[in-house]
């Protein structure tokens, strides 16, 4: 194998969260908190996701305070929590067959660890390493610390990893602490912006995950 661990983000680049989950509970919300507003279509929101941030677009377009912050989470976290979207084909496969050769397998994520964790555990495996959003935000990507976690918990180099991401913020940590980056092309077909960024700046750009694994497990 080319390395000896894989970085994993969660959220539209290993399982289909955006359409399934997030988008879903969104709606929800929305119909709680702000009843009388038009409706966002899936491509919007995941636009809006992407830029300026769920968070900022929340409380700067959306206009909620912090209540209505606190029960956006409420809402959500009630949503998700008993759901487990489906991975992108072929993607659990990739993980099953790395870890069988001996590699490491850690995800990086906004997503929260225990979440991440029972998805893949539903699916039979065990995760090496998850830092997701339970940690502080300047422990999260594209901060550091996760990658130097990492490299110190499991004895690696930056040459040992490629983290796998659909989004900027995966590059951007990979990028600081000089490990290789492979674009998860496969999420990015509602975010024509986002295809071109990642095609320009990355490492690698794989538009299937078969594309992805022919890379991985290249003799």
């Amino acid at each position: 194998m080319k390395y000896k661990c894989l970085v994993l983000d969660h959220d539209d680049t290993a399982v289909k969260s955006t359409p399934e989950l997030h988008y879903p509970s969104f709606k929800i919300i929305m119909k709680e908190l702000r009843p009388n507003m038009r409706e966002y279509d899936l491509a919007e929101f995941t636009h809006k996701c992407y830029d300026p941030g769920f968070d900022r677009f929340c409380i700067e377009e959306l206009g909620f305070t912090d209540a209505e912050m606190k029960r956006e989470y409420e809402i959500w976290k009630n949503y998700i929590m008993d759901k487990t979207p489906d991975f992108y084909e072929g993607f659990i496969d990739i993980v099953r067959q790395f870890k069988a050769l001996g590699g490491y397998v850690c995800v990086v994520s906004l997503s929260e660890r225990e979440e991440i964790e029972r998805h893949y555990r539903e699916n039979g495996v065990e995760l090496d390493l998850v830092y997701g959003w339970e940690l502080p935000r300047e422990q999260r990507k594209p901060y550091t610390y996760p990658m130097e976690q990492i490299f110190e918990k499991l004895m690696l180099e930056p040459a040992d990893c490629l983290m796998v991401d659909d989004m900027r913020l995966g590059y951007d940590m990979a990028h600081a602490c000089g490990v290789d980056f492979a674009a998860a092309g496969w999420s990015h077909g509602l975010l024509p912006e986002v295809a071109q960024f990642m095609k320009k700046h990355s490492d690698y750009y794989f538009a299937t995950v078969k594309e992805l694994a022919d890379f991985i497990f290249e003799e």
